[in-house]
């Protein structure tokens, strides 16, 4: 599956969201659906139904966290649960990477690459959010991006 043909497919309740403009949020949902294909064909193997698990439950937290931390008023709040998810996807990334001996090649690497994008969009989120320290309150329109 694309990036374009899963994004034409999420509900527009999610679409509509300002969260919706946060890259990393995106991809982490992306991700996230990906995962369950790769996840289910990890929990048929007994040798690698634990890192099914766990890889599950690192990937469903990266746009979690990114949702959590865009909701937050402060930019000292927002930079903490933007560094969550950028922990989750690193565990992520290390699940997968442990996860190459029955995913296919191809898989791992776009897995693999994926993270790479969101660890590092997370890494500039974290950065600005901790040197402009912005405080938002209810009903500001955000007008952030990590583009």
């Amino acid at each position: 599956m694309t990036f374009s043909d899963w994004e034409a497919n999420v509900p527009e309740v999610i679409r509509c969201d300002s969260l919706w403009k946060m890259e990393a949020y995106r991809l982490g949902l992306f991700l996230s659906d990906l995962s369950w294909h790769d996840v289910s064909k990890l929990a048929k193997d007994g040798r690698t139904s634990g890192i099914a698990d766990q890889l599950y439950r690192a990937v469903g937290k990266i746009s979690s966290n990114v949702g959590e931390g865009y909701s937050r008023n402060t930019g000292k709040d927002r930079a903490r649960f933007y560094e969550y998810a950028m922990g989750s996807t690193r565990e992520a990334r290390d699940w997968y990477f442990k996860a190459r001996h029955v995913l296919e090649p191809e898989v791992v690497a776009h897995r693999l690459d994926l993270a790479g994008q969101i660890i590092r969009l997370t890494i500039t989120m974290t950065a600005r959010e901790r040197r402009l320290n912005r405080k938002f309150t209810e009903g500001d329109e955000r007008k952030m991006s990590d583009d």
